[in-house]
């Protein structure tokens, strides 16, 4: 990016060591969403969706592990890109969790989002698993639209939970790409809670030298959760990857039939900072833990999305269009086609207005 002329304006808050879905920081403070202070940002690249919503800078860094561009830039309403796993560089990013991490850009238009992913292409030794493929600039191709493109809406476990916001931004994608048929992405629940125990398990063996010494320096929900996947079985774990190898070969079966699929990128609209739980599906669930309940299984193998802002009020929310493997260019030509037709767009936050306070009569 710097290459391409990017000037690095600083860095931003996040979830710490990305293990997060909310954005906020028990040592720096919440990241505060531009469109209502008083609620989330998402996570765990919540100051780089804040910053780009707010207006602060044209687009930011982030990193999705299991969701963590696509819930900021749902909650915050704006564009996020989770490329394919091993397309980007992660060289000289913290890591969390090694078979999952990718980095991604987040920006206020498709064109932006798409002049900085193609910016960051590129192989790199630096990242074992980066990928060594030729460079397939986007920005040059955004036009060709949706035309000629196979687009399904996602069934079954991506319907469920999803509340009505999430619900009415689906339906007005779908509407505005003409798209009535759906699939279904089996055994998508499981592939979530097997994400969860990689996630725990890598992030667990991660940082625990660090936890050894330094465990009263963690944020308690962070450092609870990494101890617990520290003590995951091996067996669990290796049931998790084979799991995993399983699901990505029934997934992949799915786009020999559409070239792309339309799903929620969160439950919900940006919740309360500090709201501990919701409701979703009548269960009260954990709100950090299930803001990622759409976005776990696209990660978990490694498929390109693009999360795409749609402009409801009072607050923005977001919707997925996944890909296949590599074909970034089909997710950002989708969008692009969204955001001339107007069914998609960044909104400017209203500015806070500040208390007045009561002066004395002279």
């Amino acid at each position: 990016l710097e290459t391409a002329g990017a000037v690095l304006v600083g860095a931003l808050n996040m979830g710490e060591y990305a293990y997060d879905f909310t954005g906020e920081n028990v040592h720096y403070g919440p990241s505060r969403n531009p469109h209502d202070v008083k609620r989330m940002t998402g996570g765990s690249s919540g100051g780089s969706g804040a910053a780009v919503a707010g207006g602060l800078v044209p687009l930011a860094l982030g990193s999705d592990t299991n969701g963590s561009i696509r819930v900021p830039a749902s909650l915050c309403g704006i564009f996020g890109l989770k490329p394919t796993y091993g397309r980007l560089s992660r060289a000289r990013s913290f890591p969390f969790v090694a078979s999952l991490d990718h980095v991604g850009p987040l920006a206020r238009s498709t064109r932006d989002l798409s002049l900085a992913y193609d910016a960051m292409q590129g192989g790199d030794d630096d990242d074992p698993v980066c990928a060594d493929r030729p460079i397939e600039p986007i920005a040059p191709v955004l036009e060709r639209g949706s035309e000629g493109l196979r687009i399904a809406i996602a069934g079954g476990y991506f319907r469920q939970g999803a509340l009505a916001q999430a619900q009415t931004a689906l339906a007005r994608v779908a509407t505005a790409l003409g798209v009535t048929s759906e699939i279904e992405i089996a055994e998508a629940k499981r592939a979530r809670a097997a994400a969860y125990v990689i996630t725990a398990a890598e992030g667990g063996a991660l940082h625990l030298a660090r936890l050894r010494e330094r465990a009263r320096d963690f944020d308690p929900a962070v450092r609870d959760r990494l101890i617990a996947g520290a003590m995951i079985p091996a067996a669990h774990v290796n049931k998790a990857q084979k799991f995993r190898r399983w699901y990505r070969e029934q997934v992949l079966a799915l786009f020999a039939k559409v070239d792309a699929v339309l799903a929620p990128a969160t439950p919900c609209t940006a919740p309360l900072i500090g709201q501990n739980t919701f409701v979703l599906d009548g269960i009260e669930l954990p709100v950090r833990a299930n803001l990622g309940i759409y976005t776990q299984p696209i990660s978990f193998i490694g498929l390109p999305v693009v999360a795409v802002p749609v402009p409801l009020k009072p607050l923005p929310i977001g919707v997925q269009i996944i890909a296949g493997p590599w074909r970034e260019d089909v997710a950002l030509r989708i969008a692009y086609a969204l955001e001339q037709a107007g069914a998609i767009a960044v909104t400017r936050p209203a500015p806070a207005r500040a208390k007045s306070e009561s002066r004395p009569e002279r």
